[in-house]
């Protein structure tokens, strides 16, 4: 223990297998702990019910190809950025693994309930702006996906008794258009996913429902470019202006700004505007960084050319 934390333990440790084990290998070790830690032969033992959550968490994560990789790269961070929160109580753990627990006791119902199951994952991908992405937004999606059963409240039984629900088949669900309006946050990743829990398809028969996740693609911007919190933008400015200095307006996220530029400032200098740039919920502000770009004209006039004339003597002497 260290400032207070308990450290989380390895989820390869949890499961007693090293970091190449197959999935039948870890779904043989995580059956063996699912056993020994099972509610219904530890009643009222708190550790037996921490190890059991742990385990699940632990195959959960690294049965799943895209969770294995993401805590093989970065460990519980990169689940955190998943949304990956792990199962909350053990009847989660049943709704999820319930294929598991028939073949562990004998394919029997736990406690005595036909058994449910969890419903499925749901992918939509989305494509939002440049600036929807850096100030963050919201998007409303429509989408078809399987409901709890009104008729009857999700169970697949007609009015509480053993005969089947003629409006579901029994499963518990049926398809229904969703509406559904999904906050994204300022300063999120190209490539980054959203997770919103429960979701996705309906569980069978009461089970958990499985969980959405919302894919983001960002499009490009036609003059910002993002470096982390940071956004990148060329100013184009005339050799004057770059020789005597002055003050130009520059676009940015929340308007137009005006930009200080030093006298004799060099082409591809880069001038730094403070916390100009992308702004997230945690507290963290980027910069604006303004490379110059100077333009040089394509034909003088000929009192142009007598200044530069003159100043190329002065530069001389």
């Amino acid at each position: 223990m260290a400032n207070g934390k308990v450290k989380e333990r390895d989820y390869y440790e949890v499961l007693g297998v090293n970091r190449n084990a197959t999935n039948d290998e870890l779904k043989k070790a995580y059956r063996k702990l699912a056993l020994k830690y099972h509610p219904d032969k530890n009643q009222g033992d708190k550790t037996a019910e921490q190890r059991f959550k742990e385990a699940a968490n632990a195959y959960d994560v690294l049965s799943d190809p895209k969770k294995r990789e993401m805590y093989d790269l970065r460990g519980s961070a990169g689940l955190n950025d998943m949304g990956f929160h792990g199962f909350e109580n053990s009847a989660d753990i049943f709704s999820n693994f319930g294929d598991i627990f028939g073949d562990i006791f004998g394919n029997r119902s736990y406690r005595g309930r036909t058994r449910p199951q969890k419903g499925s994952d749901l992918r939509h991908d989305i494509t939002i702006s440049f600036t929807d992405a850096a100030l963050g937004s919201e998007r409303q999606l429509r989408f078809t996906k399987s409901e709890a059963c009104e008729a009857c409240n999700g169970t697949g039984a007609r009015n509480g008794a053993p005969t089947v629900c003629p409006q579901c088949n029994g499963e518990g669900r049926v398809d229904k258009t969703k509406s559904l309006s999904v906050k994204i946050p300022a300063g999120i990743n190209n490539g980054s996913a959203l997770k919103l829990s429960g979701q996705g398809e309906a569980g069978i028969r009461g089970g958990r429902a499985g969980d959405l996740y919302i894919h983001v693609k960002i499009a490009s911007h036609p003059y910002f470019e993002r470096e982390g919190l940071n956004i990148r933008y060329d100013a184009h400015i005339p050799f004057t202006k770059a020789a005597l200095g002055g003050e130009i307006e520059i676009p940015t996220l929340s308007g137009k700004v005006t930009l200080k530029v030093p006298k004799c400032t060099q082409s591809n200098q880069t001038l730094r505007m403070s916390e100009q740039g992308i702004k997230t919920k945690d507290g963290r502000t980027g910069n604006q960084l303004v490379r110059i770009v100077i333009d040089m004209p394509k034909e003088l006039s000929e009192r142009q050319e007598e200044l530069l004339e003159e100043l190329e003597k002065l530069e001389q002497d």
